[in-house]
């Protein structure tokens, strides 16, 4: 963890040349921040892409009533990861939390546990939005009945490459925007707002006019009362399963603590990025899924479209295939625009880590350009995206088996941090802006308690009996990539990386009242 001076405090002869190469650019406000983690969580895009798993673990029914649940226990989650955020605003924000909340002790172990886990599901969130948004576009040839040379399936080794290399396409066009200034990525954030409030907005108004005029709506019983079994799972287990469609719509929020040092007042802007945007993604997304629920059609016409993304041949249904080509366009779009947004997540989680001396190359990787940018960072996140997807032309399985592990270190790394909140540092971070007060020990354990059970559904398998086609790989990656961690942990010297004086200067400094940092400030300016 580093323990550089804060460019925003720090008086300018503090600063010399090495140091400068490691400080970021601080120029973004509010609404950059709450874009970092909404447009990152895309609400609209993320319930179109896992609508099928919802409807086959429980049906309508379950969909709805796990989501009003999901909503409660994320938005307390939010809240106490902004509280530790608003007491230490850092880049990489997550293993700090994770190693400040365990104390000076146990802080280096979970420290190195959660980084390995956030790196995880960041690095390969931006591979899997590629895929899903190439399978938009392929889709659109189901539509128009092309007949593509040996079949539109993941059998075909012709049709994987087709995936490949459009994936390999837009990996670069979402990398490629992160090399723009700061100044100039702010539109970036700003358009990617305006395109899913877009999309909300035709799905809202022209999605339901077409469908009362085609297969018409499903009734308030079906959506309210219907259940299904999809899964083959027993039945309250595939109730539970459920909960893999709800929270993986809301995964995501901390982004907003990883622009941190990028963002002004950000012990409390960062906090409120966190907080609002996790409430302002789970509201929309109900929202989004009750409309879904009204407009799709029944179960058996949707269980019997095999393209890789049905909600396109939906939209064909519904608004006939012009309207399917605009509403995947702008589908597309925003999945370009959210994955250029969560490797600005990512990079940033890289760049911290490796500024505090952990990767190979972190001389490198933890340098910044001459207008603060961690270019480098950007680089990594581009160079280890292209290789996962290069995993697509041998076996679709295989890719699905290393992206499947995407949200699970996540919802660890929040259940742990609640966790470690309740029972080692219950009373630390006096400095938040964001305080909880005496709902804040109800409130770790309920973070702890819930993502406990999330974390559980998503290493379950998702459908029985299982077999070696169906099998979930998640648990099994998690599993792997917390024995590295622990590897690293042994064999790195103390002093390399989250010593214990460090953790506790930097606890210390989390402690402080507003008055007292601001005594320090003065007596240091004096």
């Amino acid at each position: 963890m580093s323990t550089k001076s804060d460019p925003e405090t720090a008086p300018n002869n503090v600063l010399d040349q090495d140091e400068a190469q490691l400080q970021l650019n601080r120029s973004w406000h509010f609404i950059e921040n709450f874009a970092a983690s909404f447009c990152a969580m895309n609400f609209i895009g993320v319930v179109r892409s896992v609508f099928f798993l919802g409807l086959l673990a429980g049906g309508p029914a379950a969909m709805w009533s796990s989501y009003v649940i999901s909503m409660f226990f994320m938005f307390i989650t939010a809240a106490v990861l902004a509280e530790i955020c608003s007491a230490l605003p850092l880049s990489g924000s997550i293993y700090i939390w994770a190693a400040e909340s365990a104390g000076p002790k146990y802080g280096r172990f979970f420290g190195v546990l959660v980084a390995w886990w956030a790196c995880t599901a960041w690095m390969t969130f931006a591979a899997s939005n590629c895929q899903t948004t190439a399978n938009y576009l392929v889709t659109l040839l189901a539509v128009y009945e092309v007949d593509f040379p040996g079949g539109i399936t993941m059998d075909n080794v012709k049709w994987r490459a087709l995936i490949w290399a459009i994936s390999e396409g837009l990996l670069i066009v979402s990398v490629a925007m992160n090399y723009l200034p700061s100044r100039w990525y702010s539109r970036v954030f700003k358009g990617s707002l305006a395109l899913m409030m877009l999309d909300l907005f035709l799905c809202l108004l022209w999605l339901p006019i077409r469908v009362s005029k085609t297969y018409g709506f499903r009734s308030a019983k079906e959506v309210f009362t219907g259940t299904y079994n999809g899964t083959g799972a027993p039945e309250g287990w595939n109730w539970i399963l459920s909960f893999v469609f709800s929270v993986y719509t809301m995964t995501g929020f901390d982004a907003s603590g990883h622009i941190a040092e990028e963002t002004k007042n950000a012990s409390v802007i960062a906090a409120k990025g966190i907080f609002t945007s996790a409430v302002a993604t789970g509201c929309f997304g109900f929202v989004t899924t009750i409309l879904f629920l009204f407009c799709t059609p029944d179960l058996d016409t949707l269980f019997s479209l095999e393209a890789p993304q049905p909600f396109v041949q939906i939209y064909a249904l519904a608004l006939g295939k012009g309207g399917a080509v605009f509403m995947t366009i702008l589908a597309a779009l925003g999945l370009i625009m959210n994955t250029s947004i969560a490797i600005v997540a990512a990079s940033r989680l890289i760049f911290a880590v490796a500024r505090d001396g952990v990767l190979p190359l972190s001389w490198w990787i933890g340098r910044v350009s001459k207008d603060g940018q961690p270019r480098n960072a950007v680089t990594v996140m581009y160079v280890f995206g292209a290789a996962i997807l290069c995993v697509i032309l041998p076996s679709n399985v295989a890719f699905m088996s290393l992206v499947s592990a995407g949200g699970v270190p996540t919802i660890a790394a929040y259940g742990l941090i609640g966790l470690l909140r309740l029972t080692m540092t219950p009373n630390s971070f006096r400095s938040t802006k964001f305080k909880l007060g005496v709902f804040r020990r109800p409130m770790y354990a309920a973070t702890a308690f819930f993502q406990a059970i999330v974390f559980a559904a998503m290493v379950s398998p998702f459908f029985f009996p299982v077999t070696a086609q169906n099998f979930n790989f998640a648990g099994v990656i998690l599993g792997a990539v917390t024995i590295f961690a622990v590897i690293m942990y042994l064999v790195m010297p103390e002093d390399k990386w989250l010593r214990p004086e460090t953790v506790r200067q930097a606890l210390a400094a989390g402690d402080l009242t507003s008055s007292e940092s601001a005594s320090i400030a003065k007596a240091d300016k004096d």
